[in-house]
């Protein structure tokens, strides 16, 4: 500790660490004891085994020992930020400090999930039970991720998405090895099963741990000196190498997999990879400890509020080429491109063949929603109404249309592996079930679509909401993804094929033809307004090029009109040709049909009907 600055002692120098140590310990043991009954989980109801019941009766205790670190943490932070030894803390700083401030908001909110945790998981009896508790027990590990270290990083937004993808998969792969190893040590079949279910999953998780902490890793150091110049680049080729040899020994593992290796060679080197995993745990410890490189970050508004350097005056070429992470941009492109390529390359190795029209559609969405993010509109949408409109446009309106037409639903449904039970479920099947779940189903009703798709455009401009979303660290995040995602759910139900009950052709019709004025509506009434959207966020970014607020923010009601037009006219001619190839598709399976029963019953009836008609007509004619 420098000369003069408080110390709070060597017991919480020691204890803040070995606290979130523990908790994260115990977070990893939770996960993997509701892994190992779910991985193991076998018949049509997917009852729990025994081992699987006494799994989730372990993550109920392991929840309550995460909630008393917990506790401590909150104790140690508050001695250490006001550098007060433990024993000279009272009450009243403890609580100001949790009912106040984000990181003890996050660390209540953190406890009081895993509190659930062990409640829930003492009356859970299946795998589709154990898995809503296995979705909270990863969800508890999230609100500290999103308030901690990373949020005081420059692109914020990259860095603490990255942080809670990193946190998300390291809890899944660390837990189902630990879970596995631990509880179905002593179960042969169980555990051959649980295996063969978790390795792919765990390659997943590996990859994605190493992209995840490369770009979170990268958003901190800032260039490549650091990384063998500061102690923070030291911890994280520490941690890389720890990476390394956990994803040798995960390749062993799965080829001793397919030799059918015997049970002490599998859990001699489960043992290993769980001790490698817990080392890894504890140099991420060390790493939220120890300051890194990019601590001058917020020396201009433009890098507080928006995250990013203030960017020269807009371009044509600036606007295409310019650069800047973003943390949406890196997940919804990153892994939209690896599961579709892995996607396709499935089906290739079984010889099926997939639409090369439909992987280049999907190629353009995501190009389109990286240019919107990360590309030269998303770096000027950050500080520029009228590019933020633009990026809008492309994030909401145009990508989903692309996204839509690569059909990645349908693409999971053929790949993805079926049930490896008798009256199992596989992924295939969950993916199934999810898509006709209740809640699937409301928000892909056409109302609840067009709803969402419209007006949260009226929501987020013309409310306080916009601004508050801008000027909050991962509101723009948080805005982006929605926008995505009622784009692609709109034209999901327009274009889209994948979900149970599709709307008629003619009510997808009138449904597009009855939310467009709504948008061109909207885009002259910003075109109208005399008072900037999001006014007092942008003139605090004290923007030196384009200062007339007033109006930018009509050349963004403008963007808004001219481009929201051209999406729906694309949509509505793909929507009537998607209307005329159905119906031929209907017609030749029905005249395949009348083939093949040979005595073309349906088209004699007709042919019968018009005759019985002629004859009645002539009948009737003298006496007209």
């Amino acid at each position: 500790v420098p000369e003069g600055l408080p110390d709070p002692g060597p017991v919480t120098g020691w204890g803040l660490p070995l606290s979130q140590w523990l908790t994260l310990v115990a977070a990893i043991g939770v996960t993997g004891s509701v892994l190992a009954g779910v991985l193991s989980a076998q018949g049509r109801a997917g009852e729990l085994s025994g081992v699987g019941l006494r799994g989730l009766r372990w993550s109920s205790r392991l929840a309550v020992l995460a909630a008393v670190a917990e506790i401590a943490q909150i104790a140690f932070n508050v001695s250490d930020q006001f550098g007060v030894p433990l024993s000279f803390l009272g009450a009243g700083p403890v609580f100001s400090f949790a009912a106040q401030t984000g990181g003890g908001q996050a660390l209540v909110l953190q406890l009081l999930l895993h509190l659930l945790v062990a409640v829930g998981a003492r009356f859970v009896l299946a795998a589709r039970e154990a898995v809503s508790v296995l979705a909270v027990s990863v969800l508890a590990m999230l609100p500290t991720a999103l308030t901690g270290h990373a949020a005081d990083s420059g692109n914020h937004d990259t860095a603490v998405i990255s942080l809670a993808l990193h946190v998300v998969v390291v809890l899944l792969w660390a837990g189902g090895v630990v879970g596995i190893a631990w509880h179905l040590g002593g179960s042969p079949e169980a555990r051959a099963r649980a295996l063969l279910r978790f390795s792919p999953l765990a390659a997943w998780c590996f990859w994605l741990t190493a992209a995840s902490g490369a770009v979170n890793a990268a958003a901190r150091l800032g260039k490549f000196d650091n990384l063998v110049g500061s102690p923070y680049g030291l911890g994280v080729l520490a941690k890389v190498a720890v990476l390394v040899a956990l994803g040798l020994i995960a390749q062993r593992l799965r080829r001793r997999l397919r030799d059918s290796a015997g049970a002490g060679v599998l859990l001699a080197q489960l043992g290993a990879e769980s001790v490698l995993l817990a080392v890894a745990v504890g140099l991420g410890v060390g790493l939220s400890r120890t300051p890194y490189p990019l601590t001058q970050t917020y020396t201009t508004p433009a890098q507080t509020l928006a995250g990013i350097a203030m960017p020269p005056p807009p371009t044509f070429e600036r606007l295409l080429f310019t650069f800047s992470p973003s943390g949406v941009g890196f997940l919804v492109v990153g892994l939209g491109a690896a599961a579709y390529v892995v996607g396709m390359r499935t089906l290739r190795r079984r010889h099926d063949a997939w639409p090369w029209w439909r992987a280049v559609m999907w190629a353009i969405g995501l190009a389109l929603v990286g240019w919107a993010t990360f590309g030269g509109l998303g770096t000027y949408g950050r500080v520029l109404f009228s590019a933020h409109m633009g990026a809008h446009m492309v994030i909401g309106m145009v990508a989903p249309v692309f996204l839509v037409l690569g059909s990645p639903i349908q693409l999971a449904l053929r790949a993805l592996p079926g049930a490896d039970t008798d009256g199992g479920e596989g992924p295939r099947q969950v993916l199934a079930r999810l898509l006709g779940a209740r809640y699937v189903r409301f928000f892909t009703t056409p109302v609840v679509a067009g709803a969402m798709f419209a007006g949260s455009l009226y929501l987020v401009y013309f409310t306080p909401l916009f601004t508050w979303l801008m000027e909050n660290h991962l509101g723009h995040a948080l805005m982006e993804l929605h926008f995505l995602i009622a784009g692609t759910l709109f034209y999901e139900v327009i274009l889209g094929s994948s979900l149970p009950r599709q709307p008629s052709y003619l009510g997808r019709l009138l449904l597009l033809l009855g939310i467009t004025p709504f948008h061109a509506f909207f885009g002259i009434t910003l075109m109208s307004s005399t008072t900037p959207v999001g006014e007092s966020f942008y003139a605090q970014l004290q923007r030196p090029w384009r200062t007339d607020l007033v109006a930018d923010s009509i050349l963004g009601g403008t963007i808004t009109w001219a481009t929201g037009e051209l999406p729906m006219v694309i949509v509505a001619i793909a929507l009537v040709f998607n209307w005329y190839a159905a119906d031929r598709r209907t017609s030749r399976r029905h005249d395949r049909r009348e083939e093949q029963r040979g005595d073309h019953s349906e088209l004699a009836e007709y042919n019968r009907r018009l005759q019985q008609m002629a004859e009645a007509e002539e009948r009737r004619g003298p006496h007209r």
